[in-house]
């Protein structure tokens, strides 16, 4: 217990200190993008502490103990995800720049919707931002789930004060430093993680399983990647990989990059980055289904590994990175869907921010209402695996549309096919994943994505094809 306070206190020093150095900035350029001036390295930091953040390794960890390498089958699909935003990454940022853009809703907004009627762009705004903020809920509750089983396991209290701390403290300095506190946090806490793998995670592994030879006395498909099917692995490949394109959190750091090379380097390293994290991370489950039991709860994996191959000493400091890579994602969710909804509330009223001065504050207000949110989820559905799949996998529904604003010339004719894709999209992923909750011999629930991308993108295709045949009958001369 004392080491654990003794490596929380020096964290959260220098926490701390990092917020308090990004408050006095009063611009919104620097609150919300970092004045656009991020160099590459602190760019690739604060992209992999969000996506090897503590949701992430103990919900990879879960998985591991679950599946076995099929939980690998999402770093893969990562990946290969930031190889394709390496080819927008540049673009992003000038436009961003070009534009005043500090979100990917706004830019979706903008470019499909900039030129309809403002009924139809409230409309359209609502459910884009609607829609991030309601997946980024369910990310921002897995971190709170991983902080509050972090506390409950180094200070012995109860899993409801433990998520109400963990909540708090995210909601605090989420708050107080916008973007550029974020970043510079994250670089810390990546240090952390870093320090916490070489040193607990890969002996630990490489010592339950006898130098990997163990591994074959899992099931097979837990080796083979097959534990929820063929189909699965596919999706991720097809589907999951493209969502790195739309994920808000990515796309605020792509605007915050100092320029276009900054933001494809930043794309390419972080990409090649994760991978090691998303292998280490199952293997981690993995070790301890082959040491243990296969009858454990997997949300307790991560802190049996850690509780095994560490004194005290070093289980304080292995307890503390964790909490640092559950902050850095955490703060980076509620920082995201807190900008969204003030943009969104900003432009029902034709501006592209609120009043400088009070952005700053309605940012921070509507920060403390969401996480409180959060918190609420936190506690009625503390499952970190579900929280952060159903997460992740409700962001394909973007991909279709964002291709076409990325790449078509006028796609704004495409507004309304663009609008009742992502509906369309949304409600099919909800339906599959509640009969995959419901009914798990059914259908994998995990793989609700891959309907939902297929809808919304089937729904776009035939929206875009009667647009243009309307175009075209209405373009025709009448006395043929």
């Amino acid at each position: 217990m004392n080491w654990l306070i003794f490596w929380i206190l020096i964290y959260l020093v220098a926490l701390i200190y990092l917020t308090l150095k990004h408050v006095k900035h009063r611009d919104p350029e620097y609150y919300l993008v970092n004045n656009r001036s991020t160099r590459t390295l602190p760019l690739v930091f604060t992209t992999l502490a969000t996506f090897v953040g503590g949701g992430t390794s103990i919900g990879l960890i879960a998985m591991g103990y679950e599946s076995g390498f099929a939980a690998v089958g999402i770093g893969i699909a990562y990946v290969t995800g930031f190889m394709i935003m390496l080819r927008y990454a540049g673009k992003i940022r000038d436009y961003g720049k070009k534009n005043r853009i500090y979100t990917f809703p706004q830019y979706l907004i903008g470019r499909l919707a900039g030129g309809s009627s403002q009924l139809f762009r409230r409309l359209f705004s609502t459910t884009i931002n609607g829609v991030n903020i309601f997946i980024f809920f369910f990310l921002l509750a897995a971190q709170f789930v991983g902080m509050a089983t972090l506390l409950k396991h180094g200070f012995s209290i109860g899993y409801q004060t433990a998520v109400i701390i963990s909540a708090l403290i995210i909601i605090f300095y989420t708050a107080f430093a916008g973007l550029s506190g974020v970043i510079y946090t994250d670089m810390l806490q990546f240090i952390v993680i870093v320090i916490m793998m070489v040193v607990i995670f890969i002996p630990g592994i490489i010592l339950d399983t006898d130098g990997f030879s163990r591994l074959s006395e899992l099931p097979s498909t837990m080796i083979n990647g097959l534990h929820y099917g063929p189909v699965f692995l596919i999706g991720l490949l097809l589907f999951l990989s493209p969502s790195v394109l739309v994920r808000m959190d990515i796309w605020q750091r792509m605007l915050a990059a100092k320029d276009a090379a900054t933001a494809k380097k930043a794309s390419f390293w972080s990409g090649i980055g994760m991978l090691p994290f998303y292998i280490i991370f199952p293997l981690v489950g993995m070790s301890v289904r082959i040491t243990m039991s296969g009858d454990l709860d997997p949300n307790e994996t991560a802190f049996l590994f850690i509780d095994k191959h560490s004194g005290a000493f070093i289980y304080a400091f292995a307890l503390t990175g964790l909490l640092a890579a559950l902050m850095s994602s955490g703060d980076s969710f509620l920082n995201i869907i807190s900008i969204s909804a003030v943009q969104d509330f900003a432009g029902w009223r034709k501006k592209v921010l609120v009043n400088a001065e009070k952005s700053q504050y309605y940012i921070r207000i509507v920060t403390v209402i969401f996480g409180v949110i959060a918190l609420f989820v936190a506690l009625v559905f503390p499952y970190i695996v579900d929280l952060m799949v159903v997460g992740i996998g409700t962001i394909v529904i973007f991909v279709p549309i964002t291709l076409l604003a990325l790449n078509n010339e006028n796609p704004g004719k495409y507004a309304s096919a663009a609008l009742w894709s992502i509906l369309a999209g949304f409600v099919v992923n909800t339906v599959f994943f509640a009969w995959g909750v419901i009914s798990p011999q059914a259908f994998e629930p995990k793989s609700s994505f891959i309907p939902a991308f297929i809808i919304s993108a089937i729904v776009l295709l035939i929206g875009m094809k009667f647009t243009s045949k309307t175009k075209e009958l209405s373009n025709a001369d009448p006395i043929q």
